[in-house]
């Protein structure tokens, strides 16, 4: 209570005394109040009297300065200048509604399932349209102390990797850094620039080549990397790897062929209800 009583004297302070004031108003501007409740939930739960008293204060501030720089703009502006901003913010609220009105049409009713076969053909009759923006890799790569007590063991299956190994790595992965053992997806190199830091753009051709075994050591640590295949820059991005970048062309193609469809109908209904006319 005594948080609220703080700021009620406040307001009581800063609020007009003269003949002009409005009951519970806090402020006013000519002709325009701001009153209390336009101050509700201003204030969160459990702040300071004193923040408290700074966020009223900074608010109200801010609304007379809107309010002065707003009368001093009509009085200021010519005539037109003011109708063509008039136009503007008619324009922008015809934006809003229209775009907030279609954006529930399609949430509504775009189909949001795309399927693999859908997919596959999207990018068998598109691929050249997805060239790659730099080089990509697939590899895999382990992260280890260097005194690890089974080293050789840990390196000898990393090399020779078998899926059949699948129970090993699952339990000694805990002794490990860092791992990614999965070389069948596309990284791009700024990932294998922050996995791989002993790899920069300035010597990456010394390591980033197809079917490269890497063993590299510091005084603590050792990596282990075996690069499997390697694509270059502007060449056709792998399936695998641009394939949410197909769901999001498929789904946007549908959404602007939905809304193309919906404003057709919407006119043709509005012309046979005699709602819509062109004068000749």
């Amino acid at each position: 209570m005594k948080k609220v009583f703080g700021i009620g004297l406040l307001l009581a302070i800063i609020s007009c005394s003269g003949p002009d004031r409005k009951p519970k108003a806090v402020a006013r501007v000519g002709e325009s109040y701001l009153y209390r409740e336009d101050l509700k939930d201003l204030v969160a739960k459990g702040t300071s009297k004193e923040d408290s008293i700074a966020i009223v204060h900074g608010f109200i501030n801010r609304w007379a300065a809107q309010k002065l720089l707003m009368s001093a703009a009509e009085v200021n502006l010519g005539d037109a200048g003011k109708a063509d901003l008039d136009k503007l913010v008619r324009q922008y609220k015809v934006d809003l509604y229209t775009k907030a009105y279609i954006e529930e049409v399609v949430r509504q009713s775009v189909d949001t399932a795309v399927t693999e076969s859908e997919l596959a053909e999207y990018y068998n009759a598109n691929k050249e349209n997805f060239k790659t923006n730099g080089t990509l890799v697939r590899l895999r790569y382990i992260h280890l102390p260097k005194d690890n007590p089974r080293y050789e063991t840990i390196k000898q299956k990393f090399f020779d990797f078998r899926k059949s190994d699948k129970k090993f790595w699952d339990t000694y992965s805990l002794q490990l850094k860092d791992f990614a053992l999965n070389d069948s997806v596309w990284t791009d190199m700024e990932q294998v620039y922050a996995k791989l830091p002993f790899i920069t753009p300035d010597n990456r051709d010394e390591y980033i080549s197809g079917g490269k075994s890497i063993q590299k050591q510091d005084s603590l640590d050792v990596y282990l990397v075996k690069i499997r295949s390697v694509l270059d820059k502007n060449q056709i991005s792998p399936y695998e790897y641009i394939k949410p970048t197909l769901r999001e062309v498929i789904l946007n193609k549908r959404k602007l062929e939905l809304i193309k469809k919906f404003e057709k109908d919407i006119t043709d209904d509005a012309i046979k209800d005699k709602k819509y006319e062109i004068y000749k």
